[in-house]
């Protein structure tokens, strides 16, 4: 069954909601859908009281190091960690509270060739059980290619089953973000929704696109209920008109009573 799980974007030390492709280094800041006024903290509470589990704080760039140790200290082992993770800081965050680490440029060169020697250093430092590849990528003429450093970096990894299986047995979850799609609430990207499904071997986490309750029940037919679903940018606490917040604890709930979203687990 396809669930909803919960996301904590940070950028500049700040919740946000934002275009994932207008992500730069340099030039004009990001298009912001959404900045709150309310910490990282506030948002990590919230999901711990509804008990939505299985959602992501993400480190987009540099000064958002104190509102995520917030967030994880907020509900320790209820949420995972992404940004600028590496073998070398990889416990410490684990240490802070999260229930796994994301990873996905550090298995690049800054070319954008994947290090498998760097995937193996991750999971000798954390084990494959603390681990979530981070497949999130952008769309190309032949299918779907895996983008690094803040979705700028077009890497040397396709999105395809056979990259799944190579990559699944050195992790616990996959988290896919379309890049293209993020931020826009101009609907899913269902034909990678679809293959993601077809595989279907672990957990996947798919983001981008959503804009309504239509998309979510969207992915859930797309990928035969082997996906999961983040909402960002549409999603009532962030700003958005197109998804209630408190309809997709339902939702999950919903799903609970039905045998499905099995990491799903009331305090």
């Amino acid at each position: 069954m396809t669930c909803f799980r919960p996301c904590i974007d940070l950028h500049q030390g700040m919740v946000k909601q934002i275009v994932g492709g207008s992500l730069r280094d340099e030039g004009a800041g990001p298009r912001e859908n959404f900045v709150s006024d309310r910490p990282s903290s506030w948002f990590a509470e919230k999901f711990r009281s509804d008990h939505v589990t299985g959602g992501h704080v993400i480190k987009l760039g540099p000064g958002n190091d104190e509102a995520a140790r917030e967030a994880l200290a907020a509900w320790p082992g209820g949420l995972q960690i992404g940004g600028g993770i590496t073998a070398e800081n990889a416990a410490h965050w684990l240490d802070a509270g999260a229930s796994h680490v994301i990873v996905t440029s550090t298995l690049f060169d800054p070319a954008g060739k994947f290090l498998s020697e760097n995937l193996d250093a991750l999971v000798k430092a954390v084990g494959v059980d603390k681990l979530v590849i981070d497949l999130s990528c952008r769309r190309k003429s032949a299918g779907w290619t895996v983008a690094m450093n803040r979705w700028q970096t077009l890497t040397d990894l396709d999105v395809t089953a056979a990259t799944l299986d190579r990559l699944a047995p050195y992790c616990a979850e996959f988290l896919i973000h379309a890049a293209d799609v993020e931020g826009l609430c101009g609907g899913i990207d269902a034909h990678l929704v679809a293959l993601l499904g077809d595989w279907g071997k672990i957990p996947i986490t798919y983001a981008g696109g959503a804009a309504s309750i239509g998309d979510v029940l969207l992915v859930e037919d797309a990928s035969q209920g082997n996906v999961d679903i983040t909402v960002g940018s549409a999603l009532d606490i962030f700003g958005g008109k197109g998804l209630a917040y408190n309809d997709l604890v339902t939702w999950n709930r919903r799903n609970v009573r039905a045998a499905g979203c099995g990491w799903w687990t009331q305090e």
